[in-house]
């Protein structure tokens, strides 16, 4: 038997601690007293003038991995930041049976409410937008703006069987949203990303599931079964909040149609932005874009002058109507 001494993976994870460190927050556990405790990235000192940002990760390793060092420092300059682990995820745990994305965003809320937050931005990555979409339904009062990345919230049951995703069943989802072998890891980013990167050894693959996928696989299992159980478009509630839907156009686990499905759902309420050549994994294929459009959406605007005052100003168009959206470079 040989032992491992070195693992790329713990060393990467231990950079991104010093980073998230390095850049305002500390690690906390939050005991919910009903056999769940949360952990989060938290502002190590609140500042009353910004607004509260709430960042809620995807399937995958932890919530560091996926709101790195592209993300995270651009952040904070102007947000207190709010980073948990969703239940199962790093040090994040239950012993409670419930599994859906409710779920998740009620034990969620009540750590926003342990750290005095009353007003929050979300914004949430994939399976992480199903809760960030499930908080702004139930906590209506406390959810400012809320912003949907690539999460497939008005997928239907039938869906898998009438051939909208590459896989026929949930288990071979599963298989490959949680993978457990190098081939299955290879898989998944073919899945998420349109240039995957190329000749990882398996040796790295290998130390990455082994420090990463190795916890909690019934239980992850059984949250990705809970996301499709009977659900329906017409049983999901419209949320208020002033919403951004931002999705990748060559996404193959969630589908581009699911997000035309979402903007449809809720209307003139939501925008949507579709960053080209992109897959699922956006957020680490093209980071600058996906932080400007959040940035624009998330960011209090100066309402600009008013235009001085002359007779040859008009500010209607022919046919009676402006409608106009000017988006500024960032």
């Amino acid at each position: 038997m040989t032992t491992k001494c070195f693992s790329i993976t713990a060393s990467r994870n231990w950079c991104l601690r010093s980073t998230f460190s390095s850049s305002g927050l500390r690690s906390t556990v939050t005991d919910l007293g009903d056999g769940t405790t949360i952990h989060c990235w938290v502002p190590k000192t609140r500042k009353e003038t910004r607004p509260d940002l709430l960042l809620l990760h995807g399937l995958g390793a932890n919530a560091m991995w996926q709101w790195g060092p592209d993300i995270i420092p651009r952040f904070v300059r102007h947000f207190n930041v709010y980073v948990p682990d969703l239940v199962f995820f790093g040090d994040s745990y239950t012993t409670r049976r419930e599994r859906s994305e409710s779920f998740q965003a009620q034990c969620v809320y009540r750590v926003m409410e342990a750290n005095s937050v009353k007003r929050m931005r979300v914004v949430g990555l994939s399976y992480g937008g199903f809760v960030a979409y499930s908080l702004a339904a139930e906590f209506k009062e406390a959810v400012e703006r809320v912003v949907i990345c690539c999460a497939g919230v008005c997928l239907e049951e039938k869906d898998l069987a009438e051939g909208l995703f590459p896989v026929k069943t949930l288990e071979e989802a599963a298989d490959i949203l949680l993978p457990q072998t190098p081939e299955k890891m290879k898989e998944l980013m073919r899945f998420t990303f349109v240039k995957p990167p190329v000749k990882t050894p398996n040796c790295i693959l290998v130390d990455f599931i082994d420090e990463m996928n190795k916890e909690h696989v019934e239980e992850k299992k059984e949250l990705i079964h809970a996301l499709c159980k009977d659900r329906k478009i017409s049983e999901i509630p419209k949320i208020p909040q002033p919403t951004m839907i931002i999705w990748g156009d060559k996404d193959q686990v969630f589908p581009l149609e699911l997000g035309y499905r979402l903007k449809r759902h809720l209307g003139d309420n939501a925008d949507m932005v579709v960053i080209k050549n992109t897959g699922h994994a956006y957020i680490v294929e093209k980071p600058k874009e996906f932080y400007k459009h959040l940035k624009s959406f998330l960011l209090p605007q100066i309402p600009p002058l008013p235009p001085p005052t002359t007779t040859n100003t008009t500010t209607t168009a022919a046919n009676g109507h402006a409608n106009f959206t000017v988006v500024s470079p960032q």
